[in-house]
């Protein structure tokens, strides 16, 4: 039989026991692909494990009792036969393992078919990927929140570009679902999925890392991404506005990566020599003062403070934490919308003197840049590869803002 995304979606959907379960699993099994020193995809998936004596499954699949180590077991399959399982059954989930994700979905589509009386070739199932040989971020787990849109988007696209596998994490569902089709039809049908996450609430978070986690086996990069600005002066800003910016840029970044380290933990328990990421879309008014933007600026400075605090704790974990502070996207979504976006905020509370129409704010803006221009998604997507690619970088604030703001 030939999987498609929409049979993986529906044997990925899982009960909330069985996603923890997962989540808890996929992970560890992804580490000990290739003797603990590589990484592999882990689809999980519900099912009844076969108890009968087979053949065909013989040197294949791991069927774990409920006394046993996974790990262990994992392991000891591979010393016996001289090569990984590619399925393992714990308990009443399946796991189907690969080099790549078309390799475990083969391996998956394998395995189903024989379960309906037709017998293919296993040999099949180590071909290499068309999608993301060779690329720099070949088989790269990425969570992108915000993703369905602005910086967000960039980054997923430029990352799909170059092999990474991602979950478009946004609030919008209708969005993140039309990107990640988009997506999947320029790199590959399996290359993401669409999860929906409002950052500000934990329980959606840990169900989209578990979902993502089902469908792919863990997590690499997690780029928290999603924030809204609402400005005004200091004293006529409502405190409704001032929490608002606050809970989804400041307790949101927190949620994200308290979530993301929990899971990225347990890859680190297998792999201790793996590097992961947490890169979190701060802004140059993380560095400096925003006038009549105090709830942003606020938010922003604190969560380079986080930033600097997590990456102290997560480092014993190789876990990499760092901020990016674009300049003013001028194009993006932020800014240009016509109802809420920072022209109409801007030109309405008259932060600006003198400035009377958008091109008048843009004039404005880009006479503060050397580079002469706005800063652009992609900007902050060629950063967001910098970040991941180093290896002696953390707690950092990188700025992205074309000379606006130079550290000293």
């Amino acid at each position: 039989m030939k999987l498609t995304q929409e049979h993986l979606h529906t044997l990925t959907s899982l009960t909330p026991v069985q996603a923890q379960q997962a989540a808890e699993i996929a992970p560890r099994l992804r580490m000990l692909h290739k003797n603990r020193t590589g990484r592999a995809s882990v689809i999980s998936f519900s099912a009844e494990a076969p108890f009968r004596e087979d053949p065909f499954l013989k040197g294949k699949v791991l069927l774990v009792s409920a006394k046993t180590s996974y790990v262990e077991s994992f392991e000891a399959f591979t010393r016996k036969y001289g090569e990984e399982p590619v399925i393992v059954y714990v308990e009443n989930l399946g796991f189907a393992l690969g080099c790549h994700m078309e390799a475990a979905v083969k391996a998956l589509e394998i395995y189903l078919s024989h379960q309906k009386g037709e017998d293919l070739d296993w040999t099949d199932i180590q071909k290499t990927s068309s999608y993301i040989e060779g690329k720099r971020l070949q088989q790269k787990i990425m969570i992108v929140t915000g993703g369905a849109q602005g910086f967000g988007l960039g980054t997923a696209q430029y990352a799909a570009r170059e092999g990474a596998y991602l979950a478009i994490a946004d609030i919008n569902t209708d969005k993140a679902k039309q990107v990640s089709k988009e997506l999947n039809e320029a790199y590959g049908p399996f290359c993401s999925i669409p999860v929906e996450m409002d950052v500000t609430d934990e329980q959606q978070v840990k169900a989209g890392i578990e979902k993502t986690a089902a469908f792919f086996g863990g997590i690499d990069v997690f780029h928290s991404n999603a924030g809204v600005l609402r400005a005004g002066a200091s004293d006529t800003l409502s405190l409704e506005d001032f929490m608002y910016v606050t809970q989804i840029n400041y307790t949101g970044y927190f949620i994200c990566a308290k979530q993301a380290f929990i899971l990225m933990k347990r890859q680190n328990e297998i792999n201790r020599d793996y590097w992961m990421d947490i890169i979190q879309t701060n802004s140059k008014s993380g560095l400096t003062g925003s006038n009549k933007n105090c709830s942003y600026a606020g938010s922003k400075f604190g969560t380079i403070g986080l930033t600097q605090s997590f990456a102290m704790e997560m480092a014993d974990y190789h876990i990499k934490v760092n901020s990016i502070c674009p300049g003013n996207y001028l194009t993006g979504p932020l800014w240009s919308d016509p109802e809420n976006g920072l022209f109409t905020q801007y030109l309405r509370t008259g932060k600006i003197p003198g400035a009377k129409t958008v091109e008048d704010l843009i004039r404005h803006y880009n006479r503060k840049v050397p580079m002469g221009r706005s800063c652009e998604a992609e900007d902050v997507a060629k950063a967001v590869l910098y970040l991941i690619e180093q290896n002696y970088e953390t707690g950092q604030a990188l700025p992205v803002s074309g000379g606006q703001l130079m550290l000293r």
